[in-house]
């Protein structure tokens, strides 16, 4: 049997915004039934000497389809680090000695008009919300507060 690579306790959240300050929220596919699970872009490093930058933009094109470099696009490290537990039903992903995860945060501005695909194996549904709202529905409590950040951190083009 081949085990896959235990996952790197690095992670990045990339808020996708829009100037108008509308959040791009996308609902996990690997939840439990009836549990709507609404999150930001996350994922975690491919390699520990991967730079965070590389692991957003990685991360924003897998789960969205979006080109960080696209025009009108700006992605920025906001400086911020979240420190958390690993929840008991994503703790298989890690190395058995592995509990905590360390989360960089970033914000993307985007055009309004950005198309969004979702890769269907981790999301199933996308929604634009003023950035209130996205705090308000996010599952997870440094999300949520990564959405709250948006009007003061946001870099639109040309800012």
């Amino acid at each position: 049997m081949v085990h896959k690579p235990y996952k790197i306790p690095e992670s990045v959240l990339v808020v996708i915004h829009t100037p108008a300050l509308e959040v791009l929220l996308i609902q996990r596919a690997d939840t439990a039934q009836g549990v709507e699970h609404w999150q930001s872009v996350t994922g975690s490093k491919d390699h520990w000497d991967e730079p965070w930058e590389a692991t957003a933009a990685r991360e924003v094109q897998e789960e969205t389809g979006i080109d960080v470099q696209a025009p009108g696009c700006r992605l920025t490290d906001w400086g911020l680090e979240n420190h958390y537990d690993i929840w008991p039903q994503w703790r298989h992903r890690y190395a058995p000695d592995v509990s905590r995860n360390r989360e960089r945060v970033f914000g993307l501005c985007v055009p309004a008009a950005v198309p969004v695909v979702l890769n269907p194996r981790e999301h199933v549904r996308f929604q634009w919300l003023p950035w209130l709202d996205a705090a308000d529905l996010c599952f997870s409590a440094s999300n949520a507060e990564a959405c709250l950040w948006v009007p003061r951190l946001s870099v639109v083009d040309g800012g």
